[in-house]
């Protein structure tokens, strides 16, 4: 069984939900989170802030964001176990962040040595 990693992307930073919405989305979320795991599909998860990030760029410079600098943002992560990189997808698919048109979830394999 191979793992995978689908993260969460938020394509627009400009179309943000209420307060009301993004509360529905995380219960939804750990719902559809707990039900991989119910499976024990689940090898681990992490939200990621936006108040304290930044970019180490070449030469060593470092600036605050990715804030205004691009049109996307990550939102967090889930690593699963999956026979297939369709199995993988299919739990994508189910993902509450889909909700959102400029929602998107990336799913890439994880690469052990």
């Amino acid at each position: 069984m191979d793992e995978f990693m689908l993260i969460f992307r938020h394509e627009d930073g400009a179309k943000v939900a209420s307060p009301e919405q993004l509360q529905t989305w995380m219960k939804q979320t750990m719902d559809w989170v707990g039900g991989i795991a119910a499976q024990n599909k689940l090898v681990g998860k992490n939200g990621l802030l936006f108040d304290d990030a930044h970019v180490v760029r070449h030469k060593g410079v470092v600036t605050n964001g990715p804030f205004g600098e691009i049109k996307e943002t990550i939102g967090g992560y889930i690593i699963v176990k999956a026979e297939s990189v369709e199995e993988a997808i299919a739990f994508a698919k189910g993902s509450p962040v889909l909700q959102g048109e400029w929602n998107t979830v990336e799913v890439r394999k994880v690469y052990k040595r």
